[in-house]
């Protein structure tokens, strides 16, 4: 909430087409996107890890979170809309930057400068948007053709099947594995990196990098996990 509040004092104070005309703005919609997009993660990660426990209590929430109209008209378009910010900013950000070098270096240690995750970030979101891709692939039309297309009449009891019938395929649990390692990668720099970008840069900033590096290890192995124990068992 604080940070949300911050976010919006932010954006009163710089207009939006000023902001995306700067290479600070776009580095601040890019780490305000950021955030939320994990706070999102954090959510869709503790709904998805109660399918390894209670089948009804996944079914329970699914139900709620596909049926709310507060989800899915006013949260799930700004979801969509955060998605689209982030990488839209992230691209642009990484075609300034290779286009404003105007010489090119004969050579460059980049692992003395930077580290790999921190220089190939483009690479790692290319990957994780691929997977966003495959995952409204297997989940997101699937659901808005069942509800709005088909208009299929309510099933309280159908997500964990579905869900389950997702992991069957063993190149699927493969990709699925391979893209949240990428997304570990990712998180690993960018989560840290977006509160800096906001000002958050002061005696806190040790335990926010260790929260953040935390954070990428232990969600995107939780998801791992998910789709690992759905397809053993």
């Amino acid at each position: 909430m604080l940070l949300t509040f911050y976010a919006l004092i932010l954006l009163y104070k710089l207009k939006f087409m000023t902001l995306i005309s700067s290479s600070i703005g776009r580095k601040l919609i890019m780490a305000l996107s950021g955030l939320f997009l994990i706070v999102f993660l954090t959510q869709h990660f503790a709904i998805n890890i109660t399918s390894v426990f209670s089948k009804a209590l996944f079914n329970e929430i699914s139900h709620f979170m596909g049926n709310n109209p507060l989800v899915q008209f006013v949260f799930q378009p700004i979801l969509i809309l955060g998605v689209m910010l982030h990488f839209t900013m992230g691209f642009i950000l990484e075609l300034k930057n290779w286009t404003s070098r105007e010489v090119k270096y004969k050579s460059y240690k980049g692992i003395l400068n930077a580290p790999w995750v921190s220089r190939n970030m483009i690479l790692s979101g290319l990957v994780v948007l691929s997977f966003l891709g495959l995952h409204m692939y297997d989940f997101w039309i699937p659901e808005m053709d069942y509800k709005y297309v088909e208009v299929l009449p309510l099933d309280p009891d159908r997500y964990f099947e579905e869900l389950v019938h997702k992991f069957e395929s063993p190149l699927r649990v493969g990709l699925y594995a391979l893209s949240f390692i990428f997304l570990s990668l990712h998180l690993y720099h960018g989560f840290a990196s977006s509160f800096q970008s906001v000002g958050f840069n002061n005696k806190y900033s040790k335990s926010i990098k260790s929260i953040a590096t935390v954070f990428s290890i232990i969600v995107p192995i939780g998801f791992v996990f998910i789709a690992f124990f759905h397809f053993l068992k």
